[in-house]
């Protein structure tokens, strides 16, 4: 009995494949090569895999990987961007009230440190198990809740008690904002 085809397996799993190449690299262009790599990895050595059921996390395992290797070439062989100016204009698109909120959060998960930010990631983003992640990021499963744990800590950090400014401040819901004077 011959499993899923080459197609099936893009299709079932392109979309969530590429938010956390995304989550990881910062960018598109980069989660999607992340995400194409993998793919040609699996089009060149998934007929070596003996559990079909284990496709998923294969992917997500080879994708960290690569990840991982693109971001250790990087530090060992920084690039210098000439247009520092340019890429720092924001981008346009979209109401800024649609997007503040997504967009606040994603930045703040892009602060954060690689370690923290995939299992993060994977865990409330694409809704795997600890013992999924465990798998994909090649650690034990109490190492995955500590970095779920401090990541979290982290996050809650950049959102809510350290905003950029005053009018961006995160308040969480059912949080009434401090008010000045003392009185509450």
């Amino acid at each position: 009995m011959a499993g899923p085809d080459f197609e099936q397996i893009v299709d079932a799993h392109y979309p969530a494949l590429y938010r956390f190449a995304l989550s990881l690299a910062r960018g598109e262009p980069a989660a999607a090569d992340l995400t194409q790599q993998t793919f040609y990895l699996w089009a060149s050595r998934g007929h070596q895999l003996r559990d079909a059921a284990k496709v998923k996390s294969w992917l997500f395992t080879t994708l960290y990987r690569e990840f991982l290797s693109l971001h250790r070439r990087e530090s060992r062989f920084p690039q210098a961007d000439l247009d520092t100016e340019t890429a720092e204009l924001p981008e346009q698109g979209g109401s800024i009230a649609d997007s503040v909120d997504g967009a606040t959060a994603v930045a703040a998960l892009q602060r954060i440190d690689p370690v923290f930010r995939a299992p993060l990631t994977l865990f409330y983003l694409e809704e795997f198990s600890y013992r999924e992640i465990a798998t994909v990021l090649n650690i034990p499963a109490g190492t995955v809740m500590s970095r779920l744990s401090r990541g979290k800590s982290l996050l809650r950090k950049l959102l809510v008690e350290e905003p950029r400014d005053a009018s961006r401040k995160i308040v969480p819901i059912g949080m009434p904002p401090a008010r000045k004077g003392g009185a509450q």
